[in-house]
């Protein structure tokens, strides 16, 4: 019997401060939380699909009670915990070596005190990535990164995101808001799996978040439910094109989620601005269960971690090309 095709699911678990830090909401600072509602409503939703797969987690959450608690259930529940950084700034590939070592240090100490095992894989917030941070992931022993999205729509979503949020005083919090989800050049990055190149070897892998082979648009859960708001049939029909051609060119699609994918409006106050926050949660949660119910249908579905760990990607990229940009 031929064994199905391999996908990956991963859930970045961004809170309701992260949400308004990057969109310059300056009540941000205290920290509003929708975890509590979001991580059994995501638990559930996967339970029902049998699926085990991988929560990228924020540090800044994990040392907090609800964040801890969160991740108690979600390591319970069999799921892989991967790390988010601490602080959850897009604008991460701005950071210094050192910076970057405290951000990936802190993060890793608060998922181990929570309870769950060192974390061996990385996502960048906003899909930053620098060589410096590729080279301090492999330095510290991390088998894989996923933060790249190879696709040419960064500077749209970008222009959108900064044309309905207020204007920033210039501080530390908003100064990267010129640099949100890359640039052009992001659609020039491989679809498949890799390796990266550094002066000191390689090993470190990196899982693209999947886009749809040949015309580059976005596949992930946020990007469907703003197709659903529009059309219904028009979302099922991408996405059942994008698995398609998936298959057809050999693309083993790592699907992104977020908590927002089953929050409402009500449970996500000041997120007015974010695709999708008019729908009623039912109605995602229901739509959201179709998504992972036709991926299965073609594909063995696993984590982000349980994915690289099956594979061994003869690709190799490398690290310098970080350089000329993101």
């Amino acid at each position: 019997m031929t064994a199905r095709p391999l996908a990956s699911v991963s859930i970045d678990l961004d809170n309701l401060w992260a949400y308004r830090k990057t969109h310059g909401d300056p009540e941000w600072r205290r920290y509003p939380s929708f975890l509590p509602s979001a991580v059994p409503r995501l638990l559930e939703v996967l339970g029902e699909q049998r699926l085990t797969t991988t929560v990228f987690v924020v540090g800044a959450d994990v040392v907090r009670e609800d964040g801890a608690k969160a991740v108690s259930e979600i390591t319970a529940a069999g799921h892989e915990v991967g790390n988010h950084s601490f602080g959850h700034e897009p604008w991460l590939h701005r950071y210094p070596r050192a910076r970057l070592e405290d951000e990936l240090r802190r993060t890793d100490d608060a998922i181990v005190e929570a309870g769950a095992p060192l974390p061996l894989g990385f996502r960048g917030p906003g899909f930053s990535l620098s060589r410096d941070l590729v080279e301090v992931l492999a330095g510290r022993g991390y088998a894989y990164d996923a933060s790249t999205l190879p696709t040419w729509i960064g500077p749209f979503a970008r222009a959108y995101h900064n044309r309905t949020a207020p204007p920033h005083d210039g501080g530390d919090d908003g100064d990267g808001r010129d640099e949100l989800f890359g640039g052009f050049s992001r659609v020039l990055a491989p679809v498949h799996a890799y390796r990266w190149r550094t002066a000191t070897g390689t090993g470190l892998v990196e899982l693209p978040v999947t886009t749809m082979p040949l015309v580059r648009t976005p596949i992930h859960g946020s990007y469907l439910l703003r197709l659903h708001e529009i059309s219904p049939r028009l979302a099922r029909g991408y996405f059942k094109t994008a698995l398609r051609l998936c298959l057809a060119r050999k693309v083993a699609p790592s699907l992104l989620l977020h908590p927002t994918d089953v929050l409402g409006g009500a449970e996500a106050p000041g997120m007015e601005f974010f695709p999708g926050m008019a729908t009623p949660s039912g109605r995602k949660v229901a739509w959201l269960g179709w998504v992972l119910r036709a991926l299965r249908e073609h594909f063995d579905v696993v984590g982000t971690g349980e994915y690289v760990h099956r594979t061994d990607p003869r690709r190799e990229r490398a690290v310098t090309c970080l350089d000329a940009g993101r």
